[in-house]
């Protein structure tokens, strides 16, 4: 009380490094407990492949279907297998249900798979109704999430009813509702909210036609092993697996490949696959992290650290008067440590506080659910309490031991003065809290400008206005030409397209592709996409000679490719034009197909820009309408409108399939939903890290403008001007924050650029990002100090020399 704006900015400080550092440790307890909750998580793996090629190695988490078996009956230390496979062909489902009354609820669910009847044997999963170890033993099963079910039957019991799921990976089939889960608040990397019995569907006729160990690598399998395994034992037995059971078929495919285990403990942040079943975590990220809570914490100590050695000269005298009355140093370094640590811990309070009230937003901010169980609450708090009691006695410290050491008979004659040593800590600890800032700083324009680089990128093909329309169920795929023509009729649309698969999702639909006159062994891959004769020219995707798929060519088949030039270059083709006319080959279960190729584009990106682009080709699927997508280009102007009529024509032609849709552009942006919320979170902490430090700063002014008081008063009554004085106040701290400047930006760019290198497209670090931020820091810091120092420059120069 007897100090305000000392014991505010402490508090405040502590309180606000706290909040980062608690905000921060349950975002990291968060990532860090994926998958914790299962039973037999030390028994559980994920079954790895590495695709070698042309002396270079590919890791995925993909298997063929009878990977999982084959396995298990060779080895004997697996003991348990599951096999599940995304719903690839889709980033959406559609769930139907025909009530007692033939009304239809319909319903587009994310996040579906195909799995086996032992996948609940292996995996904890909280049922509220049917059996966890029976549900998918039967064809046609299928497992609700909680939500979902609630959705279709409120508060009816869910089992044994029957819901249609129409699915472009697995067909049009009833399902028989075996199983109600609850979602476990651990998050998994198996974030699936409902699943399906692989018998009794489209996949289940495709995976008996297909026996090989080689190809269709579509599936994740899992293993349960023995109790005791060694899981490296185990893996150094696959080479002769793969070489006995699949070697034949690897050699004619022109590639070879590996298999590893990773526990899937360790699928989330450890396995170094960059897709799998849900995208992984980053450790770099964590680490980012980490750093800015554990720096932010730092630059709040040393506010402290720095007020209290420079408050010293005040209570130099207390403790000069307290030395004399017979106080040990033992007794005042305890004063000091319990004064600094009873702020500390006033500051945790308000960060409890504060973090209650901040913890939605900051959920929102990061895409986590952040329910934490009461017991992990109590230990996250307790912890706390001792990270605030050694934060309080670690920023007390130095004041405390500095204090204590004060000869009483110095002090009280008024000989004392600020040591050299005190005054180049407070200097040094300035510039550290100003390095961090600046890096902070440096890295939000970075992170800033290449996100804004990554959305305005050209990416090869017509973006905007392009509305996306999932075909999923049977009915819809019927219903393409006729809704292709009603649309091609609306005024508000420029043109209409169908495609398996459209730029921005997931295609894992690819051929071991070689020129011909060459062999398997020199084939390259090539991502295939099935289009109808007006998909291109909707995407307005662009030629490099030849033509494009079209109605003015009806005799096109299904035999005819249209390749990027990409895939061009890779196939050995040489140029463009040298390609036109040539026929691309593929050898595939002792038969050889060649493609006549019609048409070359130029490359356009169809996956986002942390990948570089890649051979893609197209083949017109005339004979099947079988497509998943149609994509509509509206005309610029009301979109509002022009979605209502084609919501208006879908109904008519559909009426009992809900209508849906999605934006092109934004489904491409979806990609970098990680870096988004990077770039969110680094910004908001760095504006808390330069406000910590513009607190301390601005103690640190006002102390220093007391200690000139009369100085001060003595220059004015000489003449000196206001603008004079504010310079003399502001140069030292301002040469601090430039020395600052010069340590953290080679500091910040080597951080930055390696985190660009996750980017096959990526903006260089230039000069500007550092004039840039450099003003800013500048004009931060002037503008803290200056508020002080024109406050004592307009002071009244009499009352402060009348004591004289």
């Amino acid at each position: 009380m007897k100090n305000k704006t000392f014991s505010f900015i402490n508090v405040f400080g502590l309180s606000i490094g706290l909040t980062c550092c608690l905000l921060i440790t349950i975002y990291l307890h968060n990532e860090l407990s994926y998958d914790s909750y299962h039973k037999n998580l030390s028994q559980l793996y994920q079954l790895g492949t590495t695709f070698v090629k042309n002396g270079k190695d590919d890791r995925t988490a993909n298997t063929p279907s009878p990977m999982a078996k084959a396995m298990q009956q060779e080895f004997p230390e697996i003991i348990e297998t599951a096999r599940l496979m995304s719903l690839f062909a889709e980033d959406k489902t559609l769930l139907q249900y025909a009530t007692p009354n033939n009304e239809f609820k319909s319903f587009y669910e994310t996040r579906g798979f195909l799995t086996d009847s032992t996948f609940f044997k292996m995996f904890s999963y909280n049922f509220k109704e049917g059996n966890a170890a029976t549900a998918l033993d039967q064809p046609n099963t299928v497992v609700l999430s909680e939500e979902i079910a609630n959705k279709f039957f409120g508060d009816q019991p869910a089992l044994n009813k029957t819901i249609h799921i129409s699915s472009s990976s697995n067909g049009d089939h009833d399902f028989k509702v075996t199983g109600v889960f609850i979602p476990n608040r651990i998050p998994s990397h198996i974030d699936a909210r409902f699943f399906m019995s692989i018998p009794g569907g489209a996949v289940a006729n495709y995976i008996r036609e297909r026996t090989d160990l080689a190809s269709n690598n579509m599936f994740y399998t899992y293993f349960l092993l023995a109790p005791g395994t060694n899981a490296k034992n185990l893996e150094s037995k696959f080479p002769a697996f793969i070489d006995r059971h699949a070697g034949e078929d690897l050699k004619a495919m022109g590639f070879y490949k590996k298999q590893f285990l990773i526990p899937v403990k360790d699928i989330h942040l450890q396995s170094d696959i960059k897709k799998n079943v849900t995208p992984p975590g980053s450790v770099t990220y964590l680490y980012i992290l980490g750093s800015i809570a554990l720096f932010t914490l730092v630059i709040a100590c040393i506010n402290f650290m720095n007020l209290s050695t420079a408050r010293s000269s005040k209570r130099s005298a207390e403790v000069g008067v307290r030395k004399v009355l017979g106080a040990e140093k033992k007794a005042l370094i305890r004063q000091f440590l319990g004064e600094s640590v009873m702020m500390a811990l006033i500051a945790l309070g308000f960060a409890i506080l504060i973090t209650q009230f901040l913890l939605p937003l900051f959920a929102q901010v990061s895409g986590k659910d952040f329910t934490m169980p009461f017991k992990q609450q109590v230990l996250l708090y307790s912890g706390f309490f001792v990270l605030a009691f050694v934060t309080g006695l670690l920023a007390g410290s130095y004041p405390a031991f500095y204090l204590s050491s004060f000869k009483p008979v110095k002090v009280l004659k008024g000989k004392f003065s600020n040591s050299l040593a005190a005054v180049s800590l407070r200097k040094s600890l300035v510039v550290f809290q100003f390095v961090i800032s600046v890096i902070l700083i440096i890295a939000s324009v970075v992170i800033s400008n290449q996100m804004d680089y990554l959305r305005s990128k050209d990416l090869g093909f017509a973006k905007d206005q392009q509305i996306v329309l999932p075909l999923r169920s049977s009915t819809a795929k019927d219903l393409y030409a006729s809704l292709k023509t009603e649309l091609s009729k609306n005024p508000h649309i420029v043109s209409v397209g169908a495609s398996f698969y459209y730029p921005g999702i997931f295609n894992p639909s690819d051929m071991p592709l070689y020129r011909e006159g060459a062999t398997m062994n020199e084939s390259k891959r090539v991502y295939m996409n099935w289009v109808d004769d007006s998909f291109l020219q909707t995407l307005d995707i662009k030629t490099a000679t030849g033509r494009l798929f079209s109605a003015a060519f009806p005799a096109d088949t299904n035999l005819r490719m249209i390749m990027n030039e990409t895939a061009v270059r890779q196939l050995g083709f040489g140029t463009a034009e040298k390609a036109l006319g040539k026929s691309a080959v593929i050898d595939w279960q002792g038969q050889q197909y060649k493609f006549e190729i019609i048409g070359i584009t130029k490359d356009f990106h169809f996956q986002d820009l942390h990948m570089p682009i890649e051979p893609y080709g197209f083949q017109l699927n005339n004979n099947n309408n079988n497509y998943s997508y149609m994509i509509a280009h509206a005309k610029p102007g009301n979109i509002k409108a022009t979605l209502k009529s084609i919501e208006r024509t879908w109904h008519q032609l559909n009426p009992n399939e809900p209508f849906d849709y999605s934006f092109l552009d934004q489904d491409f942006q979806n990609s970098y939903t990680a870096e988004t919320r990077l770039a969110s979170i680094v910004g908001y902490f760095t504006v808390v890290a330069i406000l910590i430090s513009c607190l301390g700063l601005f103690g640190l002014a006002t102390f220093s403008a007391e200690q000139r008081t009369k100085e001060i008063g003595v220059r004015k009554v000489l003449g000196a001007s206001v603008a004079g004085i504010v310079s003399l106040l502001s140069k030292d701290f301002m040469k601090l924050v430039a020395v600052a400047i010069v340590i953290a930006s080679p500091l910040a760019w080597f951080i930055m650029n390696k985190w660009l290198q996750d980017f096959a497209y990526r903006l260089e670090i230039g000069w500007p990002v550092f004039l840039v931020t450099s003003m800013i820091a500048l004009f931060i810091a002037l503008l803290t100090i200056s508020f002080q120092a024109i406050r004592s420059a307009l002071s009244n120069p009499v009352k402060s020399l009348r004591t004289e």
